[in-house]
C-alpha cells in the first residue's frame, strides 16, 4: 500500500506543478471534502481500509440476541471530529484532541485504561484511517479532471 501511494504521490507531483496555485489549492479541497465523505462512509460501515470487517467488540456490550447496541465511532465520523486541513501543497485529514487520542489508541492497536480506577486493555487493532483502493483511484480521476479543465 505504501509502494502505491508513493507511486501516485510521484506521478501526481509531477502533473500538479503545472497548475496555478489557486488551481491545487481548490483541488485539494474538493479531494480532501471527497477523501472525508470516503472515511465517513468506510467508518460507519465498519470496515478497514483493505475492506476487511472490524475486529467486532467484546460479548459483554452486546444485548440479548447478539445485537450491539450503538456501532463503534458513530460519532467520531462527524465533521465534528474528522478535520480536513489543505493547502495549495498538502491535504490532512485528522481528529483533534481526545478523540484524536481515541483514535490513536484503535488506529494502532495499543493499550490503555477505558476508565479512571480500571486496569489497562489491549484493544484490537482498527484502522479508521487509510487509504483504500478506491481512495486511490478516486485521487487519480479528480487530478485527471482538474487538469483536463486546464
Amino acid at each position: 500500500m505504501a509502494s502505491d501511494i508513493q507511486q501516485l504521490e510521484d506521478w501526481a507531483g509531477a502533473l500538479l506543478n503545472r497548475l496555478e496555485p489557486k488551481a491545487r489549492r481548490q483541488l485539494s479541497q474538493h479531494l480532501a471534502r471527497d477523501l472525508r465523505r470516503s472515511h465517513q462512509k468506510r467508518i460507519r460501515a465498519q470496515r478497514n481500509p483493505d475492506g476487511s470487517a472490524y475486529t467486532p467488540r467484546k460479548k459483554r456490550l452486546r444485548e440479548r440476541g447478539g445485537r450491539i447496541r450503538q456501532r463503534m465511532f458513530n460519532r467520531l465520523s462527524t465533521t465534528r471530529f474528522l478535520k480536513v486541513r489543505t493547502s495549495a501543497a498538502a491535504i490532512s485529514l485528522e481528529f483533534l484532541g481526545r478523540t484524536a487520542r481515541i483514535a490513536r489508541v484503535h488506529q494502532k492497536g495499543l493499550r490503555e485504561r477505558p476508565g479512571r480506577n480500571t486496569s489497562e486493555i489491549r484493544y484490537p487493532k482498527r484502522e479508521l484511517l487509510g487509504f483504500s483502493a478506491e481512495d486511490l483511484d478516486l485521487i487519480r480521476s479528480r487530478v485527471l479532471d482538474q487538469l483536463g479543465d486546464v
